[in-house]
């Protein structure tokens, strides 16, 4: 496995003492491995994106939803506009087979000697030049410039810990003096001459631990908190859970064990949305159902039940060659999407961009589509899973009901769907029940929210619409239900 190491092996490691914000100089152009997080199941879509943006291999982790790749600094900035990933980071370290002591003590310890080991300089490096592009983008977000009063017990550490099921994040923090920012007065400057410090500000930082595996000896808490306070008192940082300029991962899966600073303070995938709804998509797996379909150009795509839109905005902005329909049934979901699109409209206006989107809304009845039969060449959507939204009930005759209209609508030949469900039983039983309409091509298996869920490409067959067994099955029952309740 290649690591940070490939990058800065013929470094000394304790080359790098204690750094504050003007140590590193910006503009050094240097190879380093980068760490993404990216939607559970889309790790092939992902690498896909670098090869094609970037042009380099991604390294798909064991640990799923994660992909590692190196780059050169001098095309960092490429790496933040990638549509698939959710959050980027720096790799200072990564073992591949880690081989954790017994005792929990042991293991604590080794952690803390650890972190004055770490090449730690090239990521740093990164991390500033990250800084300055975020900088020429907006302001940071957090508390740079939030003054904190003095406090003498500065080693104190606060830990929180969020342990959930095998998956663990856990902050350190404690309180420490940051100086007054602005132009110091000559008596100022007498103090920090006395005192030898000089005017850089004093790094703030928190850890943040991610750990998989049932055979570890530790918590996530107790890693983040003995790791956090090496790091700390190497560096003679200050630690700060909320208001902190790094945030240093240490990501345990297993034996993998990776050293990494974050390089992303919000996820990506809040990119688009500004109005949520139950169950909103993240923008990086609504890219990469999309890529899964391949749009081309002057294709129609439709989003029958678009909730807030995540997906044809998502596609309007990487793929806006095509044209997109977004439609609901809820008056509510169809608000939402129209003003998520001004949102991106007038963000763009802002920027001086051109502010159209390919894009149209539409409130309508989903089992009867205002559309010609055969005009659409995609549909892709996120069907209710019958837990936030809708009943698995319900779904049972939703679900075939929505195949065969969406069917109806889709070029036969050539016609396409990826469609989003967690209710794999009543989707598969669905399919079959329309198995001469539709042909499954591939499944994504994905974690959304939690929950299982797959990801279907379906090709639309070249059976004409209204002439399969199951479309006069289907058309019939629907005949037979209108005459019984007209008899009741």
């Amino acid at each position: 496995m290649s690591s940070q190491g490939d990058a800065a092996a013929e470094q000394d490691s304790d080359a790098v003492g204690p750094c504050t914000e003007t140590d590193v100089t910006i503009g050094d152009i240097i190879t380093v491995t980068i760490g993404a997080t990216v939607p559970t199941g889309f790790e092939h879509t992902a690498a896909e994106e670098v090869k094609e943006k970037i042009g380099v291999d991604a390294r798909i982790s064991k640990d799923r939803g994660r992909i590692y790749f190196p780059i050169t600094t001098d095309k960092l900035f490429q790496v933040h506009l990638l549509r698939s990933v959710d959050n980027l980071f720096v790799v200072v370290e990564e073992f591949d087979h880690y081989q954790f002591k017994q005792s929990k003590e042991d293991t604590l310890m080794e952690l803390q000697q650890l972190a004055s080991k770490l090449p730690w300089t090239n990521a740093l490096e990164v991390w500033k030049q990250n800084g300055a592009l975020k900088k020429k983008k907006s302001h940071r977000r957090g508390g740079n410039t939030t003054k904190v009063k003095p406090n003498n017990e500065a080693g104190d550490e606060v830990v929180a810990d969020s342990e959930q099921q095998e998956q663990s994040e856990v902050l350190t923090a404690a309180e420490g003096q940051s100086k007054p920012e602005g132009t110091p007065d000559s008596e100022t400057r007498e103090q920090e001459a006395q005192e030898a410090a000089p005017e850089a500000k004093v790094i703030k930082f928190r850890v943040t631990c991610s750990r998989a595996g049932d055979k570890h000896s530790f918590s996530s808490n107790e890693a983040a908190r003995d790791f956090g306070g090496a790091v700390q008192e190497f560096f003679q940082w200050k630690a700060d859970m909320t208001k902190f300029d790094i945030e240093v991962l240490l990501n345990i899966h297993n034996e993998e064990v990776v050293i990494g600073i974050a390089l992303t303070e919000e996820s990506l995938h809040r990119r688009n949305i500004s109005h949520f709804g139950p169950t909103t998509l993240r923008s990086t797996l609504c890219y990469g159902m999309l890529r899964l379909c391949k749009p081309q150009a002057s294709d129609i795509i439709l989003d029958p039940m678009c909730g807030t839109g995540a997906i044809p905005l998502e596609g309007a902005i990487e793929f806006n060659s095509a044209f997109y329909i977004a439609g609901d049934n809820n008056d509510m979901a169809v608000n939402r999407t129209v003003n998520n699109i001004c949102h991106i409209q007038k963000r763009r206006a802002d920027k001086g961009s051109h502010p159209g989107l390919p894009i149209d809304t539409v409130r309508w009845d989903l089992s009867n589509l205002p559309i010609r039969t055969s005009s659409v060449d995609i549909i892709i959507t996120d069907m209710p899973f019958g837990k936030r939204m809708g009943s698995k009930k319900k779904n049972w005759d939703l679900y075939p009901s929505c195949l065969r209209e969406m069917a109806r609508v889709c070029r036969p030949g050539s016609g396409k769907a990826v469609l989003l469900t967690q209710d794999k039983k009543c989707f598969s039983k669905a399919i079959s029940r329309m198995g001469g309409l539709w042909r499954k091509l591939h499944t994504v298996w994905v974690n959304v929210g939690g929950l299982h869920a797959g990801v279907y490409l379906l090709k639309r067959t070249t059976a004409v619409f209204g002439q399969t067994p199951e479309d006069v099955y289907e058309s019939q029952g629907k005949v037979d239900d209108k005459d019984d309740s007209q008899h009741s």
